[in-house]
């Protein structure tokens, strides 16, 4: 089902678009193509990547506001952070430095829908409107522990 017209973190299936390292995550595709970004088998895997990287953001670094948390994860220097930052909050409906309790499971999925919006552009018509249906995100969730 790949399809081109896709965006990248869509095709493959990394709608954070977490870039390749030597982490072994767990669903990553045995041989990938793209030698930039992780790739996994299928979306849950790539959304529960997204979820264990903000929760580590949160427990190892301290990042408990929408500010710090984008700053690290798509940073100045690469993006334009303060606007990815602006998306990421209003979606959330809470201040760009407001505290975040990422380990709160609502906050968390929310933080990963808005990113996955904000990495790959609202989805098309016929698609759900944050790429994947809420039980996949349900599912991504179940998977971190």
């Amino acid at each position: 089902m790949f399809d081109p017209k896709m965006p990248r973190g869509i095709r493959n299936c990394n709608a954070g678009n977490i870039r390749m390292s030597s982490i072994r995550w767990q669903g990553l595709r045995p041989s990938p193509t793209d030698t930039a970004f992780a790739e996994f088998v299928t979306p849950v895997y790539g959304v529960r990547a997204l979820m264990k990287v903000l929760l580590t953001y949160y427990r190892k670094y301290g990042l408990d506001t929408v500010q710090s948390i984008i700053n690290r994860w798509a940073p100045p220097i690469e993006n334009a952070t303060d606007h990815y930052a602006h998306h990421v909050a209003m979606r959330l409906k809470v201040k760009r430095h407001q505290t975040l309790d990422v380990t709160d499971k609502g906050t968390l999925i929310s933080l990963a829908k808005a990113i996955v919006v904000h990495e790959n552009g609202w989805a098309p018509r016929g698609y759900p409107k944050h790429w994947y249906e809420d039980a996949l995100y349900e599912d991504a969730y179940k998977l971190i522990n």
